[in-house]
């Protein structure tokens, strides 16, 4: 599907129109979705594309016997706050939450209305479900990771850039499973000769500032931590990245595709997929208490050789052998 159709299909907060096609006596569910993105970012038209098409594979169609209320909240905490609200206030059949930061919201406007998350971070410590196995209350869905990737992290950056004695850490410090991303990498930083440096990054300007001073000292590298703002700035982060010769690892694929160095994460398009089949479930009436979380099962390593050339790096053939994808 071309970018212009796919924008015109989903664009706005509106919702999918319900159609006069649905067949005679069939019900018509309703389904809501709130997106921490916006329409015009092929990220998340491809994450939400995956998601109606695992429910057309589960013969749920727009217009016959669902209707797909959409908000795109963008990454600002207070438009996701009110569009959760006006979400749950719809009483829709389930909410489908495509984003971490979506999560508390919902939960605040809602306790009833069943909700499906992806991109989950630590549900069990942010009070979201009583246990992974046994959610217990009206939400569950699928991690984005589990904290042992972010050690992963800083093993792969330095395999690809051995002389990187400097990693900035750019996170963002609101979110609570920053800290505890930024300790597995404390811990494991000593053994691999690294010192980490948190960086928070709020807005373009605070992460270019900070940046542009990290990349005064030399030997220095870059691993932007999973966020909303960190895939809004992504393009700027790059950019800042190719500017000052910095390696970088980032946690999903469509970084590298965009000229980042290399990626290291679970494959979130899919979990978008898979949510198709938890929302199936429970329009089919299952408890969202009764469905377990699911951690990421599927991981992609992906490698920007040109960008590797570009920065002077010589990719080892144990890296490149271990790579899902490398991209020339």
């Amino acid at each position: 599907m071309r970018r212009r159709q796919f924008i015109t299909l989903v664009g706005g907060a509106a919702a999918w129109p319900l159609a006069g096609h649905a067949q005679q006596g069939e019900r018509v569910r309703r389904i809501g979705v709130i997106l921490p993105g916006t329409p015009d970012d092929p990220a998340w038209q491809a994450r939400l594309a995956a998601f109606h098409q695992g429910l057309a594979l589960l013969d749920w169609s727009v217009g016959r016997n669902v209707r797909i209320d959409v908000r795109w909240a963008t990454t600002n905490a207070a438009d996701i706050r009110k569009h959760a609200a006006e979400l749950a206030a719809l009483t829709p059949d389930v909410i489908f939450a495509g984003g971490n930061s979506g999560i508390g919201p919902l939960l605040q406007a809602t306790r009833t209305v069943p909700i499906v998350f992806t991109l989950g971070v630590d549900p069990v410590g942010a009070g979201i479900v009583e246990s992974l196995s046994r959610p217990g209350g009206n939400a569950t869905g699928f991690m984005a990771w589990e904290f042992s990737l972010a050690g992963k992290w800083v093993e792969f950056l330095k395999q690809i850039a051995p002389r990187v004695s400097r990693m900035a850490v750019l996170r963002d410090a609101t979110q609570p499973f920053a800290t505890s991303l930024f300790a597995v990498m404390q811990a494991v930083a000593p053994s691999h000769g690294v010192e980490v440096i948190p960086v928070n990054m709020r807005d373009a300007g605070e992460i270019e500032r900070s940046i542009d001073t990290f990349a005064r000292t030399p030997h220095g590298g870059l691993i932007p931590t999973a966020s909303a703002a960190g895939v809004r700035h992504r393009d700027l982060i790059i950019r800042l990245a190719a500017r000052h010769k910095l390696p970088a690892i980032y946690w999903e694929r469509f970084f590298v595709a965009d000229g980042g160095l290399m990626s290291y994460g679970a494959d979130l398009v899919d979990q978008f997929r898979q949510a198709a089949g938890y929302v199936d479930r429970i329009l089919k009436g299952e408890k969202p208490a009764d469905l377990p979380v699911q951690a990421p099962n599927k991981f992609e390593l992906v490698i920007n050789l040109k960008t590797a050339k570009a920065l002077g790096l010589t990719v080892p053939a144990t890296l490149l052998a271990t790579a899902t994808e490398v991209i020339e």
